[in-house]
C-alpha cells in the first residue's frame, strides 16, 4: 500500500536541461536516462548531467547568500531548492593519524557515510531521486540493486508515498530482504545484470515510473539528477578538513565519484577551491585500469569478487570522466587485499563494508607508486559500514 504523497519539491529555476558530460549537447530534463542521442549515433555511451544558467549566490566577500535561488551554500548548483530530505549529508570526517603515519602521508581522513539515515552514501543520491520522482508525479521507484541502493531506495520511496520496485539477484543477503519486505518494496529475481536491466528499463517506459539507477547496455550510470545529490560531499570535505590533495572512492560504475568530481568543479568554478583533487577509483578486479590501458570503455570486464558494493563488469563515461578530469586513476584491490585492509581499520576502530576497506589497500598502492606523496592530504570514502556486508565477518 502506498502511503500519501509528499508535496512537489520546489525546482532550481536555473535548472535548464540535462547536458551531455561529451558533447554538451543540450536536452530537456525527463523522467528517463538514456543518455546522449547525437553521440549514441557518433558511437559513444556518454550519459547527461544537470546544466544551470550562470549565476551564484556569492558576494563580495566571498559568503554564500540565498539559498532560495537553488545555488546553496558556496555556489553550487543543485536542482531543486528545498529537495525531500531525510536527514542525509553533513556526515563526519574522522582524521586517522595513526594510519596515516603507518601509510606515510601527511594527513589521512575518513568520510564516513555509514552515518546517513539508511547506513550508506547511496542516500544522498536517492534523496534527490525521490525529489525528481516527486516533482515529475511519479509514483514507483524502480531500480537494479542487490545490496545499498535497493535499501535506501525502499526507506525514501516509503517515506515520501511512493511505490518501489527492485529487480535484485536471487542470493540476495537476508539482511536487505528483510528491509525491503518491512517497508513494502518488491522484489524481481533475475539470474544477471541484462535481465535486470531489461526489467528496469521496461517499467521506466511506463507512465509514473522512475528509474533510480542505470538500465542501459553499455552502462551510462544512474538517474542524472539523482547524482547531483553527491556534489554536497565536495563541499563537506573542504569545510571541514580544507582541501585535499586527493580521494580515493570504491568504485562501480562511478556514479559517486563523478558526483564529487562534479561538486569540486563547481567549487573551483565559483572560486571557492584553486585546484581539484585527484580522484582515485577504487576496483576489485580490473574494468576502467583495462581502459586506461586501451580497451574499449564500453567493453564488458567480468570478474569475481567478495566486494559486493562494487562488483559488475561494466565502465561508465562518468568514471572514466571523473578520473582523468582530475589527474587521478584506477586502482585495483583485490578481496585478500580489502581484507586486510579491513583489518588494519577494525583494529582502528573503524567499520567498513570491504569496498570500502579496499580504499585503504588503495592508498597504499598508490603510496608505493608515489602518486601520492608524504606530504599529501588523502581522504577516502568510507561508503558503509560492515553491518550489512555479506562478506563480514570475513571469510
Amino acid at each position: 500500500m502506498v502511503r500519501d504523497r509528499t508535496p512537489r519539491p520546489q525546482r532550481n529555476p536555473r535548472l535548464r536541461g540535462l547536458q551531455c558530460l561529451r558533447c554538451d549537447a543540450l536536452y530537456p530534463v525527463t523522467l528517463v536516462h538514456d543518455g546522449c542521442p547525437a553521440c549514441r549515433r557518433a558511437g559513444f555511451h556518454v550519459a547527461l548531467r544537470a546544466s544551470y544558467l550562470p549565476g551564484s549566490d556569492i558576494d563580495n566577500e566571498g559568503h554564500g547568500e540565498s539559498h532560495g535561488e537553488g545555488y546553496g551554500a558556496h555556489g553550487m548548483p543543485m536542482p531543486y531548492t528545498a529537495p525531500f530530505t531525510l536527514g542525509e549529508g553533513q556526515t563526519p570526517l574522522q582524521d586517522m593519524p595513526e594510519l596515516a603515519q603507518r601509510f606515510g602521508v601527511a594527513r589521512l581522513a575518513l568520510k564516513d557515510e555509514s552515518c546517513n539515515p539508511t547506513g550508506s552514501h547511496k542516500d544522498r543520491m536517492t534523496a534527490m531521486g525521490v525529489s525528481q520522482a516527486l516533482d515529475f508525479d511519479a509514483h514507483t521507484l524502480v531500480l537494479a540493486s542487490s545490496g545499498n541502493a535497493a535499501v535506501s531506495a525502499a526507506h525514501y520511496a516509503w517515506a515520501a508515498g511512493l511505490g518501489c520496485e527492485v529487480a535484485t539477484y536471487e542470493g540476495m543477503p537476508a539482511t536487505y530482504t528483510r528491509q525491503l519486505d518491512a517497508l513494502g518494496a518488491r522484489r524481481y529475481v533475475f539470474a544477471d545484470n541484462a535481465g535486470r536491466w531489461a526489467f528496469v528499463r521496461e517499467r521506466s517506459q511506463h507512465p509514473g515510473y522512475f528509474a533510480l539507477s542505470n538500465y542501459r547496455l553499455p552502462a551510462l550510470g544512474s538517474a542524472p539528477l539523482a547524482i547531483e545529490g553527491y556534489k554536497p560531499v565536495a563541499l563537506e570535505c573542504v569545510t571541514q578538513g580544507g582541501l585535499p590533495d586527493h580521494i580515493v572512492i570504491p568504485t562501480a560504475r562511478g556514479d559517486l565519484a563523478w558526483g564529487i568530481y562534479a561538486g569540486f568543479r563547481d567549487l573551483l568554478a565559483a572560486g571557492r577551491i584553486t585546484r581539484l583533487p585527484k580522484l582515485w577509483l577504487v576496483e576489485p578486479f580490473p574494468r576502467l585500469s583495462r581502459v586506461f590501458a586501451g580497451g574499449a570503455i564500453n567493453g564488458s570486464y567480468p570478474g569475481h569478487t567478495a566486494q559486493f558494493s562494487t562488483a559488475g563488469a561494466t565502465v561508465t563515461y562518468l568514471q572514466w570522466q571523473a578520473a582523468t578530469a582530475t589527474g587521478g586513476g584506477a586502482v585495483v584491490v583485490n578481496d585478500d587485499q580489502a581484507r586486510e585492509a579491513r583489518g588494519l581499520l577494525t583494529a582502528a576502530g573503524v567499520s567498513a563494508e570491504l569496498c570500502a576497506a579496499g580504499g585503504l589497500a588503495a592508498l597504499g598502492q598508490l603510496r608505493e607508486s608515489n602518486a601520492i606523496a608524504p606530504d599529501d592530504h588523502v581522504v577516502l570514502m568510507l561508503t558503509a559500514n560492515a553491518a550489512s556486508d555479506p562478506t563480514w565477518p570475513d571469510r
